[in-house]
């Protein structure tokens, strides 16, 4: 379901949490299995069922992750390997040298009953990128955060890739974000709050400047970011879930781009989502992170997720 809203009087500064104003919601689910070693990068092994048009299933992003804060949900994040995940810098901007109040859900679907096969792990650390600054606070807004042991890898709890330096992302290439964002301002996703989706195209870096342009040396959009959604805004990440995932598909791998970053508004026009680029920031992820996969190749342009 398409949610329009009325504009919302946010700055440029103002981070966005994921909220998809396309309501997922299924029927399907799968039994999951123990997955021993490590397995393959960015492929889902749930079943789909079509439900309402939409391909939507348990276990169809594995690899996402709820960031619970004292308990309850505060970002999203992406699973790198059995110790590591990767998020929003600005999720734990006034808590990065105590991370005691945070902790990770592995494996759920749905926030309100995430089952017996979810997992909870807490947080060991949080390292973000040394460039991010909590003043400025979008730049280099990427975090890795390692978890207090390993976890165990089923059909429900997947690590994502990460582009190698093959991968280019030209405009309008369709990539999905999801999360357990709210519906609209003030409203949060109801119970079972399952997770959602949205196919967001990739917006031309150049557009995007001159979209968010406030004045010479006063660039809010830099090289380190990428740009995605609809310039007729009404679809959008917005106030939800910040640190989730922009995917989009190569051959048969999902591949993590992105990061849900910030943003002006909630699916205005001409405001589309900002997200961390992973492929600016992948060789200081490889540099800490032991173990991560990557993938590469694309096609020049089009759509690259089916699901």
């Amino acid at each position: 379901m398409v949610i329009s809203r009325p504009p919302l009087a946010l700055g440029g500064d103002q981070f966005r949490t994921l909220i998809l104003l396309v309501l997922l919601t299924s029927t399907a689910t799968v039994s999951a299995a123990n997955i021993r070693g490590s397995p393959d990068c960015g492929k889902p092994q749930q079943l789909n069922r079509v439900v309402g048009g939409e391909d939507s299933a348990d276990a169809q992003w594995p690899w996402i992750v709820s960031i619970l804060k004292n308990g309850s949900h505060h970002c999203a994040g992406s699973l790198l390997t059995n110790r590591w995940v990767v998020s929003a810098a600005h999720c734990f901007s006034s808590n990065m040298d105590k991370p005691s109040p945070y902790s990770v859900l592995l494996g759920a679907w749905k926030l309100g009953n995430p089952g017996p096969r979810s997992q909870k792990v807490g947080i060991a650390s949080v390292l973000p990128h040394p460039r991010y600054s909590r003043k400025e606070g979008t730049h280099a807004d990427i975090a890795l955060v390692r978890l207090e042991r390993p976890i165990q890898f089923s059909e429900r709890i997947l690590p994502i890739c990460l582009p190698d330096s093959s991968v280019h992302l030209p405009p309008n290439t369709n990539c999905w974000i999801a999360g357990w964002g709210s519906i609209q301002d003030g409203v949060p996703l109801p119970r079972p709050q399952t997770l959602q989706k949205l196919k967001v195209p990739i917006i031309d870096p150049e557009l995007c400047k001159s979209l968010y342009w406030r004045g010479a040396g006063q660039e809010a959009i830099t090289e380190d970011m990428l740009c995605a959604g609809y310039l007729e805004g009404k679809r959008d990440a917005c106030l939800g879930d910040s640190g989730g995932p922009l995917m989009c598909q190569v051959d048969d791998h999902w591949l993590l781009t992105g990061i849900i970053s910030w943003g002006e508004g909630c699916a205005e026009r001409n405001r589309p989502g900002v997200y961390t680029s992973l492929l600016a920031h992948r060789p200081w992820v490889q540099r800490i992170v032991q173990g991560v996969q990557l993938r590469g190749r694309l096609a020049d342009s089009g759509d690259t997720g089916s699901s």
